[in-house]
């Protein structure tokens, strides 16, 4: 169940998105986040055919309330990961795609869904699936996973100095079970203090960290990136939003990877790798939100789109 479900949820970077995919009548996008419809919209608006997926049934279920107006729209909405990108595109006719985008960012819509757990401004069951048939959720993580292996995904995940993430993994390992999000808040509190001075809310990590590993965030985006590039027509325009390190890390690493016709060690005289470049990058650093756009969307502060377009083979 969702709150205040008529007002929806701003998208980051979306001017740049649609400038990025240049969409036109009768063109094929694939939407991969669809989220609750943003950009699908707008690329209807410009007559193109829209493939649009998302993982969360609550979202698919908005964006259909939102594009059902939409006189003689095309699109089709499929509930499913981005990992599975080539598998839906192909089933639902979508090869040689002009524009695919994919914003792996956390809707403010789940951010207010009650029970879903994503937040720690509400004291809700710790779930934070965004697909209910999924098998694991956040608590299952807290209350089985052995103290090291807790530590590691506080740290690899969500970044934690070496201390934070020991002194939360002792804290939730003396106060099992734990079962709604106040009480993992109140065992972050307790292990790491409540840092006023700080930035941003000491739970932050720790739930960046528990929803990227229930969901396998970073796995499904690593498998999603070269398959947008089998599925793109050549000139077809790729645009890809992350909202932190790791996310961009990916992104970043891949894109430029693929935009380089030798892979070879810089010191190795003759290529050997066979490599061609697949795509050509418009520019090598990602566009980030204008003060304007921060001042109206505090959320897309993070925000950094990078993008590239698709090369004959």
């Amino acid at each position: 169940m969702v709150a205040n479900s008529h007002i929806y949820h701003v998208p980051a970077l979306l001017d740049e998105v649609i400038e990025t995919l240049q969409p036109y009548a009768g063109g094929k996008y694939i939407d991969c986040t669809l989220g609750e419809g943003s950009v699908t919209e707008a690329l209807l608006s410009a007559g193109a055919q829209v493939l649009g997926m998302d993982a969360d049934p609550e979202m698919l279920s908005s964006a259909a309330r939102r594009l059902g107006d939409l006189p003689n729209a095309q699109y089709t909405l499929v509930q499913a990961n981005f990992a599975s990108l080539k598998e839906v595109a192909v089933a639902h006719g979508f090869t040689q795609a002009q524009g695919i985008i994919l914003d792996v960012g956390l809707s403010s819509r789940q951010l207010q869904a009650i029970s879903r757990g994503f937040t720690f401004q509400e004291d809700q069951p710790l779930d934070m699936r965004y697909d209910p048939r999924q098998d694991v959720t956040a608590a299952d993580l807290v209350n089985d996973l052995p103290e090291q292996e807790l530590i590691d995904l506080l740290r690899t995940y969500g970044e934690e100095d070496t201390w934070s993430a020991l002194s939360i993994a002792r804290t939730v390992m003396g106060r099992r079970p734990l079962n709604t999000t106040r009480e993992l808040v109140e065992c972050i509190e307790l292990a790491i203090g409540q840092r006023s001075a700080a930035r941003i809310h000491p739970a932050t990590k720790t739930f960046m960290a528990l929803r990227m590993v229930v969901n396998a965030d970073l796995q499904a985006l690593e498998s999603a990136l070269p398959q947008a590039l089998e599925l793109l027509a050549p000139g077809g325009k790729l645009a890809v939003i992350g909202y932190q390190s790791l996310e961009d890390r990916i992104i970043k690493r891949f894109l430029h990877q693929e935009a380089k016709d030798c892979l070879c060690p810089p010191a190795q005289p003759v290529c050997t790798c066979d490599h061609t470049a697949t795509v050509k990058l418009a520019r090598r650093q990602g566009i980030t939100p204008s003060i304007a756009e921060i001042a109206r969307n505090p959320a897309s502060r993070s925000a950094r789109l990078r993008t590239a377009e698709r090369v004959a083979a």
